[in-house]
């Protein structure tokens, strides 16, 4: 009974990891996009980033809270101290000493402690450096989903791309197929020459090795999207959208009139919050140079015994004390160790206020720069377009020419890699609109 129990709970075991291995995700591009901002590794780990943030923050802020310390200290001579006193002090003879022994064989103490910090001027900047530290985080984090959304659409637009290429490659080889038995007839008859025939099999063979190459690089693109997304690669992935749809979709001519709000773009936000930190390290190097004052109580109780008494007859065998105290850290002379921090940290952030300057500049190239490459990527895709419709009526005319015996085998080869060749920077042309509008919406700052 015990074996078959044990085999069902395999079998139920096996059929979980059959199911999970067979597991298919269905993503749209906005789909797929959600999905990373919520299990992108990337992603989880800056949200990782912000919660121990607020964690420092609380540590910042309980360092001016009071703070409770106890002690319990247990001591047992396991041989006691001695001490020589003048022998005359217990009525011997003068010039001698006694030895004696003071105190007792054990003893127990306990104490509590409350500090209380009143007065710090570097707890004070402590608690506004926790708070940057804390929107840095929440910047950086920003930062990561803005990064991790263009990665997605790229990788999304990576894997249209490669199964577009594999489906017009498999029908430019059913075409060449179909071509090379004809030429077969043709050259079988003696309507062809026997180069015309090899001529066509030597495209057809070059169509073979595309559509092996593309394969693999479809595999390659599926993989690469899953590790964006947070899942693991072997997943089986389908994806909703068709290129076409996603050209479509990313075809937004307003966007080159979109006005460019550099205070808000997170680069600058980022640039900024780190001058406000080195400003606050600034403050806190001058800050040592103010007094600090803290006040503490303290109760402690206390017994000596030779032997284990501790706990017997408590109100008679315990000692208690208590001590109230403020104490005053004036800072006097650093020999000019606290002038120096403070220079270094004036000169931070000097620097941090030029590297803001420039992160400006920056981003108003990077629009400019964003906006000419999808004004760029718009206009190659409607020449693209255009081309591959010329392509596919010149590749038409020429395989008529050639079954006509108008023309030769060099000719319809020529024909059809060129329109190959469109069929490609068409396709190219829709994944470079599809980048280079995501590039601008992050130069932008849309989301």
């Amino acid at each position: 009974m015990k074996r078959i129990y044990l085999l069902l709970l395999f079998a139920i075991f096996l059929n979980a990891s059959l199911r999970a291995q067979e597991e298919v995700y269905t993503f749209s591009l906005d789909e797929a996009v959600e999905y990373a901002l919520q299990n992108n590794y990337t992603v989880r780990t800056a949200g990782l980033d912000i919660n121990s943030a607020e964690k420092q923050k609380w540590e910042a802020t309980a360092f001016g809270l009071p703070q409770l310390d106890a002690n319990i200290d247990y001591n047992q001579w396991l041989k006691q101290q001695v001490t020589f006193l003048p022998s005359e002090i217990v009525g011997g003879p003068p010039g001698e000493f006694t030895p004696v022994i003071f105190g007792t064989q054990q003893n127990m103490t306990a104490t509590a402690t409350l500090n209380q910090l009143i007065f710090d001027g570097s707890y004070l900047v402590g608690l506004q450096s926790a708070k940057t530290f804390l929107k840095i985080s929440n910047l950086a984090k920003e930062k990561t989903d803005q990064t991790i959304r263009e990665a997605v659409i790229n990788a999304y637009g990576n894997v249209l791309v490669a199964q577009e290429t594999l489906e017009i490659l498999y029908k430019n080889k059913e075409v060449l197929e179909k071509n090379l038995n004809e030429t077969r007839i043709l050259f079988e008859n003696g309507f062809a020459e026997e180069q015309d025939f090899e001529q066509q099999q030597i495209t057809l063979s070059n169509i073979n090795n595309d559509i092996n190459r593309s394969s693999r690089l479809e595999l390659i693109a599926k993989q690469a999207l899953n590790l964006t997304l947070g899942i693991p690669i072997e997943t089986q992935t389908e994806l909703t959208e068709s290129l076409e749809n996603l050209a479509l979709k990313s075809t937004d001519m307003q966007m080159l009139y979109q006005e460019f709000d550099l205070e808000n773009h997170v680069d600058f936000r980022i640039a900024d919050n780190q001058v406000l930190s080195d400003e606050l390290l600034v403050k806190y190097e001058k800050s040592k140079n103010i007094p600090s004052i803290n006040a503490f109580v303290n109760y402690s109780t206390f017994q000596y015994a030779n032997n284990l008494v501790f706990f017997e007859n408590p109100e008679d065998n315990w000692f208690t004390s208590s001590l109230l105290g403020i104490s005053m850290k004036i800072p006097v002379f650093s020999s000019l160790q606290r002038n120096a921090r403070t220079q270094q940290a004036k000169i931070s952030l000097m620097q941090s206020e030029i590297k803001r300057t420039e992160i400006s500049e920056n981003l108003k190239l990077q629009v400019s720069t964003a906006k000419n490459k999808y004004q760029f990527a718009l206009d190659q895709f409607q020449t693209s377009k255009e081309n591959l419709a010329l392509a596919e009526s010149i590749a038409g005319k020429e395989q008529i020419k050639f079954f006509e015996g108008l023309s030769t085998s060099i000719d319809l080869t020529n024909t059809q890699n060129q329109l190959f060749g469109s069929q490609q920077s068409y396709i190219q042309s829709i994944l470079e609109i599809i980048q280079s509008k995501v590039e601008l919406e992050n130069a932008l700052n849309l989301f």
